[in-house]
């Protein structure tokens, strides 16, 4: 891979994931017009630092507003901590069931069935695209009045939504996520907030998910020392996803506030056709 591959690669994950775009959609087109192959150890590598990088982008661009609502007191961190608990846990069990259904609706219960089979499925990304693009429209074009607070069946439903799109790439979480909270009624503001809260959370399983699928690969290919070349490249990618993922939040708070957020809606409906055309 050479540096400008690279590049692209770390600056579109890095704007496509923290925007409700669906990062995972635009880094595969990427990477099939690159000639890149998304299955290879070095590519699952490069995701993870990726990953890793707009993870802390999150964190450094929400830790003052998370500090004055959730740490402000030990009652606030307690509420917040109660919701973030409930959420993600309707996450998992509403995520795992949908791998399971899948597994054995439509996989024939195979045992060797990883979910991540479908990932590269273009033509189920682009109906995800569409589906997310539809939320986003309607949440965005929504007029319903808006409370700051915050209650723990808003944090559930969000949690069941963020579940949703666990097994489906081109479902966008953040989009999702954002959505459900502003049509449950809960201040643009706070959803975001909330939303990214959760992500910061469901981030280091992930990535600790696709290390252990790489070591695994890596012991079965008897390479396991085979990718110490790709350490650096790697970590120059999770700081240029981190660079993106910082003007990508600015880009989503602005327009969430402009109340232009079915522009994203629009625009995932367009990447819809153009990814099911490129499949």
């Amino acid at each position: 891979m050479t540096f400008w591959q690279l590049a692209i690669l770390a600056i579109v994950q890095g704007l496509a994931e923290l925007l409700p775009v669906s990062s995972s959609a635009h880094v595969i087109v990427a990477e099939k017009l690159m000639g890149l192959d998304p299955t290879s150890p070095q590519m699952t590598l490069l995701l993870v630092m990726l990953h890793t990088g707009t993870m802390f982008a999150v964190i450094v661009y929400f830790w003052r507003a998370w500090r004055e609502a959730y740490f402000s007191s030990a009652a606030a961190f307690g509420a917040i901590a109660v919701r973030v608990i409930v959420a993600t846990a309707l996450t998992g069990v509403v995520g795992l069931a949908l791998m399971h259904f899948i597994k054995h609706a439509f996989m024939n219960g195979a045992s060797d069935f990883e979910i991540e089979s479908l990932f590269g499925n273009a033509h189920l990304m682009a109906a995800a695209l569409a589906a997310v693009g539809f939320l986003i429209i309607v949440a965005g074009l929504s007029r319903r009045p808006a409370r700051e607070g915050l209650s723990v069946g808003d944090s559930a439903a969000i949690g069941v939504m963020q579940g949703i799109c666990l097994p489906f790439r081109g479902f966008s979480r953040s989009g999702a996520t954002i959505s459900a909270g502003m049509l449950l009624g809960v201040a643009r503001r706070r959803a975001e907030e909330f939303s990214f809260a959760l992500a910061v959370v469901l981030t280091p399983p992930v990535i600790a998910r696709e290390l252990l699928r790489l070591h695994k690969a890596q012991a079965l290919a008897g390479n396991a020392g085979g990718l110490s070349h790709a350490v650096l490249p790697s970590l120059l990618g999770m700081v240029l996803s981190f660079g993106a993922g910082m003007l990508a939040l600015r880009w989503l708070s602005r327009w969430l506030e402009a109340g232009r957020w079915h522009l994203f809606g629009a625009y995932c409906l367009v990447a819809s056709v153009v990814v099911w055309w490129i499949g």
